[in-house]
């Protein structure tokens, strides 16, 4: 093993003390909190340096990274979409560093390159994506970014002429954007960066061509930072959302047509409930939890006032709706029961009519879909197949790939294992374990796990190129489903929600425990990875037990769960966590905070923590003052160390050259830590 010869970079503590609720509260890196000072900028490059001497020194390295462009470099497809007879979707070939936005005239079309990126000459980091394509086909609106950014610049092209419009929404956040029946006009609300009212929550309507100074304001949402005002297009109406999250979050829901004289009209008002409608020609159906916590679709028969009346079409099963989607006039639902993907279909009069194929170790995502356009698309992945999407027909009812990312890996020598352990308080959890089939059944051996445990999202069997290359080199993969997720429902979510945090912790730290009682793995064995809430995941691991774990990779982690609602957007998340505000969550959140619970003279697991000045998620702020406590308390000899890049945000946008060094090194530092063949 390849050991970090040199001491980390001293960071000076500077201790703020608080006292909240009554309980004295210390935190002496709260100075790395500012992200452009000075004083941050050169801790930042210190950092680096250091953490750059540790990786570039490991051996192996250039053949590590020759395997992660291996699995890399491939061509892919992604944001598929229809209008008219046309599809538009982005594609990266091999090699290129962002994708490019493509076009076919029908089904088995040629590509039609669109825009790429790199003709801007501004730089690897400049990303498009498709957003929105206008009914007849002719125009696109597709978003700019640079880096990880959360926010964009959002341009028009007119598609027959290749010309970009001069109709742009400037840099921010855009919140919906509807195109009129013909073409001519827009609906939309966007909040730009540098708007002299910020909070201002408005729908506008904008002539294409004109000064958007001239734009007709048609609905006001209110002024306050807790609001956020959303629109979506239907098919002869477009929807109005505003979502005011006060302690609460209660949302209004307006439909309008595309009349310039008409007015919206209110559907549901103070709704505390969740509600996701598709407007279809002559109906409104909705996904709501309203009577139904496993959730249920309705549809609505006279929407034109508040109070409207609805008919139950999809019932509550003893499982969550996954996701949900109308090809035609079939609504296509996704479960994922027992740790295993459904997918059922109905007809508008909620008569089950068929399925797709959906094989025991897939994971599948419905994707886009209108009924006009009576076709859905849906993407198909495994631990051991990579992603393919593929496209629904619901006049033949047969599903055909659309394309299939083609990733070198031999997935025939690889299978998976469904186990079940004991947890802390005796419920039995589900886990997948994943592997080359003699480590599946033999032996003891490296092992890496993660899950997630939170917001109500299901882990599922899903392609990973960090798993894959791991497993070649004989790793065990171990992915329990631990309390947070949906897998059994809502209270499967509930059991380890806000003041029930500690539950999630529990189920994946008795997971570890269970490998290395069973003989699968051992303490110098076994690392751990996740990120954003699954980073938290993993932060409260390796604080809770140090002992457990030979390697910890935390990528754009939230920590300091004392503070995460004071920054970006982060306080949407009171419901799922708490906050520091309140006096109950308070003394939760104070026991299980990574970044609180860091004690001097620990010998903490190699730790390799990942973020970037681009993430508005999950504030960079938690890493760095992660890594200068950890570094500070650690009284072992494996590295402590952060990975860090301007560019990064919390979605995985950087260009390929950049993807490739950024897995390089975590492959790297597992390697080394886990001390794996290359």
């Amino acid at each position: 093993m390849h050991t970090c010869l040199n001491p980390p970079p001293f960071s000076e503590p500077e201790s703020v003390a608080e006292i909240l609720h009554g309980v004295p509260v210390t935190d002496p890196y709260r100075w790395l909190e500012d992200q452009d000072s000075p004083r941050t900028r050169a801790w930042i490059t210190e950092q680096t340096a250091y953490s750059r001497s540790y990786l570039h020194a490991i051996p192996g390295r250039a053949l590590i990274r020759q395997r992660i462009h291996e699995f890399l470099a491939v061509e892919a497809y992604d944001s598929l979409q229809k209008a008219g007879g046309r599809y538009f979707f982005r594609k990266r070939l091999p090699d290129q560093e962002q994708p490019s936005i493509y076009m076919r005239d029908g089904a088995d079309g040629e590509d039609q390159l669109l825009i790429d990126p790199a003709e801007r000459a501004t730089g690897a980091h400049t990303a498009v994506k498709p957003l929105r394509v206008s009914p007849d086909g002719r125009l696109l609106l597709y978003e700019v970014k640079e880096g990880g950014e959360k926010t964009g610049v959002f341009e028009l092209l007119e598609i027959q002429t290749r010309k970009r419009l001069s109709d742009l929404l400037p840099h921010g956040y855009l919140r919906g954007f509807v195109f009129a029946p013909d073409g001519k006009s827009f609906y939309f609300t966007h909040e730009a960066l540098n708007a002299k009212r910020p909070y201002y929550r408005a729908v506008y309507h904008h002539v294409l061509g004109t000064d958007f100074s001239s734009d007709k304001e048609i609905f006001f949402g209110g002024e306050d930072k807790r609001v956020r005002l959303f629109i979506f297009p239907g098919e002869r109406h477009f929807g109005i959302f505003v979502n005011r999250c006060f302690e609460k979050t209660y949302t209004d829901f307006y439909i309008r047509s595309f009349d310039l004289d008409s007015l919206p009209s209110p559907v549901v008002a103070d709704a505390d409930f969740r509600f996701e409608p598709i407007l279809l020609n002559d109906r409104i159906l909705a996904l709501t939890d309203l009577g139904a916590p496993n959730l249920r679709i309705i549809a609505f028969c006279n929407p034109s006032s508040v109070g409207a009346q609805f008919n139950q079409v999809v019932p509550e099963h003893d499982t969550p709706i996954s996701a949900w989607n109308v090809a035609g006039e079939h609504i296509l639902v996704s479960y994922f029961r027992n740790t295993k993907a459904e997918v059922h279909t109905y007809d508008f009069s909620g008569h089950k009519i068929g399925g797709l194929e959906v094989h025991d170790d897939e994971c599948i995502r419905l994707n886009g879909g209108l009924s006009h356009n009576k076709e859905l698309f849906f993407e198909k992945e495994s631990f051991t197949e990579p992603i393919s999407t593929w496209r629904y027909s619901s006049d033949t009812t047969k599903s055909t790939v659309w394309a299939k990312r083609r990733v070198p890996f031999n997935s025939a020598d690889y299978g998976y294992l469904r186990v079940s352990y004991p947890s802390k308080d005796g419920t039995q959890v589900p886990m997948f374990l994943m592997g080359r089939r003699h480590v599946l059944t033999t032996g003891n051996h490296p092992t890496i796990m993660t899950s997630y445990g939170g917001h109500g999202i299901s882990v599922t069997p899903q392609f990973s190129v960090f798993v894959a290359f791991l497993a070649e080199r004989g790793c065990l993969f171990a992915l329990p489903s631990i309390r947070g997720g949906s897998e059994f429902g809502v209270q499967w979510h509930n059991a380890a929600k806000r003041r029930n945090r500690q539950t999630a912790f529990d189920d994946f730290l008795c997971a570890a425990e269970w490998l290395i009682e069973t003989g699968r793995t051992a303490r110098n064995k076994l690392a751990i990875f996740g990120g954003s809430n699954s980073g938290l995941l993993v932060g409260a691991a390796l604080t809770q037990r140090p002992d457990l774990f030979r390697a910890v990779v935390c990528m754009v982690p939230m920590l300091d769960m004392l503070r995460y609602h004071l920054f970006d957007e982060s306080h949407i998340w009171k419901d799922e966590f708490g906050t520091a505000d309140d006096p109950d969550d308070f003394a939760v959140l104070s026991q299980y905070s990574p970044y609180h619970q860091v004690r001097q003279g620990v010998a903490y697991p190699a730790t390799m923590l990942i973020s970037g000045d681009a993430d508005t998620n999950c504030n960079p702020l938690h890493a760095r003052k992660m890594t200068a406590r950890m570094q500070a308390a650690n009284s072992s000899e494996r590295p402590i160390f952060l990975d860090y890049n301007k560019f990064r945000g919390h979605s995985p946008v950087l260009p390929l050259s950049e993807r490739i060094e950024a897995l390089t090194d975590r492959m790297a530092f597992l390697c080394d830590q886990l001390e794996l063949p290359l």
